[in-house]
């Protein structure tokens, strides 16, 4: 096989049978190591969903009862909807919208496959606009978890007093544009500088973090209340629609199956990635997420007595603020949760807002991601060899 030195980033699209020509195609960003993408994929994964309602929902609905049928739906799911939409993405070397435009030419209706590809894009954009809301008001709070006013209210009601004051109409506009600036200042640099990297810092971070919040509780009295609700089965609870239900949305939600993010990763995944191995880490690194989730919050609340019965914004920005000044050291744990949930929720804003980013360049041709129509006469460039 030979090689073009000075055009080793493009591939050729077309070759002019007529005049010896050749068309290039730049080639398209991808991950520069397996470990990369499988954490930029947790990534998106990892976001509210695990943290502010997972735990919800595992004492609402049973404890154990609630964690077996999450764990068959994430194992079925991880291994259909994940792997497809690796598969279909690195298959097409696109987004949605020219994803869906090329399953469906083979039809002849390529039309209709780019309308529907634009369906998944503009959620991901919906999405993204509520979740940079969102991430304001945990911008918010980490930083002043650091200065002091994040613990500043006297009780409950004080701390409900403040989030209501800042979830209003234009009460955070300046944290909400910090929030997407981040966002955007990471999808800047591409895939690999920027995605890659950041995914690279912020996933392991959130982790240990998280661990170091789960070992603190489980040294507070009261806490082992939390665990045994947590990993205690009712084999009744198993009878009730409802569970599985909530536990199959749960699921779905939690891996982000819909069209977009996954795809658009699959996307700048290298053909000799094994997309199997790579989707079953990132089921099972979400899941691990979300307990480590809820064996610190449920448990937490153990502590006081108290049963989660309440998700959202309630139970992040109000509830668990209270109950950190209430417990030793709540400044620091304070410190931790927040950093940790402020990189749980922007690797998900980067990926929510990928997708329609990537859209606009394949639409308009924009960098990364362009075909340069550029005619060179094959006599004019010095083959060599291709090791």
């Amino acid at each position: 096989m030979l090689q073009f030195p000075i055009f080793q980033n493009y591939v050729i699209l077309k070759r002019s049978t007529e005049r010896g020509n050749f068309i290039f195609m730049k080639k398209r960003e991808s991950f520069n190591s397996r470990w990369g993408f499988i954490l930029a994929c947790i990534g998106s994964a990892v976001g509210m969903g695990n943290i502010w309602m997972f735990p919800t929902r595992v004492s609402m609905y049973g404890g154990g009862s609630y964690l077996v049928p999450y764990f068959i739906f994430v194992a079925l799911i991880g291994s259909t909807g994940v792997i497809g939409e690796m598969s279909f993405g690195r298959a097409t070397k696109s987004g949605p919208v020219d994803a869906f435009g090329t399953a469906c030419e083979m039809r002849g209706h390529k039309c209709i496959g780019r309308i529907l590809g634009y369906i998944p894009v503009l959620g991901s954009l919906a999405m993204a606009i509520g979740y940079t809301v969102v991430m304001g008001w945990i911008l918010k709070y980490m930083i002043g978890s650091f200065t002091g006013t994040t613990l500043a209210p006297a009780d409950a009601e004080g701390f409900g007093t403040e989030f209501g004051s800042m979830a209003t109409a234009f009460g955070n506009n300046f944290w909400q544009l910090l929030a997407l600036a981040a966002g955007m200042c990471i999808l800047m640099f591409g895939v690999s500088l920027g995605i890659e990297m950041a995914n690279k810092i912020m996933m392991p971070v959130f982790f240990c973090l998280f661990v170091i919040l789960s070992i603190y509780v489980a040294f507070q009295p009261g806490a082992v209340d939390g665990y045994k609700y947590i990993f205690r089965i009712n084999p009744k609870a198993f009878a009730d629609p409802t569970t599985w239900i909530f536990a199959l949305g749960q699921a779905f939600f939690s891996l982000s199956v819909a069209g977009n993010g996954t795809l658009i990763y699959g996307s700048y995944l290298s053909d000799s990635e094994d997309i199997p191995a790579a989707a079953g880490r990132v089921a099972l690194f979400d899941t691990l997420a979300a307990l480590l989730a809820a064996m610190v919050i449920i448990p937490a609340m153990a502590t006081t007595g108290a049963r989660l019965n309440q998700g959202g914004p309630g139970l992040m920005f109000i509830y668990l603020p209270a109950l950190f000044k209430s417990m030793p050291g709540g400044h620091l744990i304070a410190i931790i949760f927040f950093v940790a949930v402020f990189f749980a929720g922007l690797s998900s804003l980067i990926n929510l807002y990928e997708a329609p980013i990537a859209t606009i360049q394949e639409l308009f041709h924009l960098v990364p991601f362009c075909i340069h129509k550029t005619h060179l006469s094959s006599s004019n460039l010095l083959p060599v060899p291709y090791l």
